[in-house]
Protein backbone atom coordinates (compact mmCIF):
# COMPACT_ATOMS: atom_id res chain seq x y z
CA UNK A 1 0.00 0.00 0.00
CA UNK A 2 1.05 3.66 -0.34
CA UNK A 3 1.32 5.39 2.64
CA UNK A 4 0.75 8.53 4.08
CA UNK A 5 4.20 10.05 5.50
CA UNK A 6 3.06 9.79 9.03
CA UNK A 7 1.50 6.48 9.91
CA UNK A 8 0.51 4.71 12.56
CA UNK A 9 2.73 1.97 14.20
CA UNK A 10 0.41 -0.34 13.97
CA UNK A 11 0.36 -0.12 9.97
CA UNK A 12 3.41 -2.34 10.53
CA UNK A 13 1.65 -5.43 11.51
CA UNK A 14 -0.81 -5.28 8.81
CA UNK A 15 -0.47 -8.83 6.51
CA UNK A 16 -0.58 -5.97 3.32
CA UNK A 17 2.68 -5.01 4.25
CA UNK A 18 3.67 -8.67 3.58
CA UNK A 19 1.56 -8.70 0.22
CA UNK A 20 1.95 -7.27 -3.55
CA UNK A 21 0.68 -3.75 -3.33
CA UNK A 22 -1.42 -4.21 -6.90
CA UNK A 23 -3.42 -6.29 -4.91
CA UNK A 24 -4.96 -4.02 -3.00
CA UNK A 25 -5.41 -1.65 -5.87
CA UNK A 26 -7.16 -3.41 -8.75
CA UNK A 27 -7.85 -2.04 -11.75
CA UNK A 28 -11.27 -0.21 -12.10
CA UNK A 29 -13.48 -2.98 -12.29
CA UNK A 30 -10.83 -5.80 -10.94
CA UNK A 31 -11.50 -8.07 -8.42
CA UNK A 32 -10.84 -7.66 -4.68
CA UNK A 33 -11.04 -11.09 -3.65
CA UNK A 34 -7.24 -11.42 -3.12
CA UNK A 35 -7.12 -8.56 -1.09
CA UNK A 36 -10.31 -8.76 0.75
CA UNK A 37 -8.85 -12.47 1.79
CA UNK A 38 -5.73 -11.10 3.51
CA UNK A 39 -7.93 -8.38 4.78
CA UNK A 40 -9.51 -10.73 6.44
CA UNK A 41 -6.87 -12.94 8.46
CA UNK A 42 -5.22 -9.52 9.36
CA UNK A 43 -4.71 -8.84 13.18
CA UNK A 44 -5.51 -4.58 11.96
CA UNK A 45 -8.32 -5.19 9.59
CA UNK A 46 -10.68 -3.45 11.95
CA UNK A 47 -8.27 -0.53 12.78
CA UNK A 48 -7.19 -0.28 8.52
CA UNK A 49 -11.16 0.09 7.89
CA UNK A 50 -11.53 2.64 10.26
CA UNK A 51 -8.20 4.53 9.27
CA UNK A 52 -9.89 4.54 5.44
CA UNK A 53 -12.94 5.72 6.83
CA UNK A 54 -11.58 8.19 8.83
CA UNK A 55 -8.86 9.74 6.25
CA UNK A 56 -11.17 9.58 3.63
CA UNK A 57 -9.32 7.13 1.09
CA UNK A 58 -10.52 7.24 -2.08
CA UNK A 59 -8.84 4.33 -3.53
CA UNK A 60 -7.75 0.45 -2.98
CA UNK A 61 -9.13 -2.51 -0.03
CA UNK A 62 -8.50 -1.17 3.22
CA UNK A 63 -9.82 -3.31 6.22
CA UNK A 64 -11.59 -5.57 3.82
CA UNK A 65 -13.68 -2.51 2.46
CA UNK A 66 -13.25 -1.71 -1.44
CA UNK A 67 -13.34 1.85 -2.31
CA UNK A 68 -17.56 1.36 -2.64
CA UNK A 69 -18.24 -0.46 0.22
CA UNK A 70 -16.46 2.34 2.21
CA UNK A 71 -18.66 5.01 -0.04
CA UNK A 72 -22.00 3.17 0.88
CA UNK A 73 -20.46 3.37 4.85
CA UNK A 74 -20.32 7.27 4.60
CA UNK A 75 -23.59 7.54 2.95
CA UNK A 76 -25.28 5.68 5.18
CA UNK A 77 -23.53 7.30 8.33
CA UNK A 78 -24.23 10.89 6.78
CA UNK A 79 -28.05 10.01 6.20
CA UNK A 80 -28.53 8.89 9.78
CA UNK A 81 -27.23 11.66 11.40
Amino acid sequence: MILPQSTPAWFDDGLCAQTDPEVFFPEKGGSTKDAKQVCMACPIRVRCAEYALDHDERFGVWGGLSERERRRLRRQAANAA
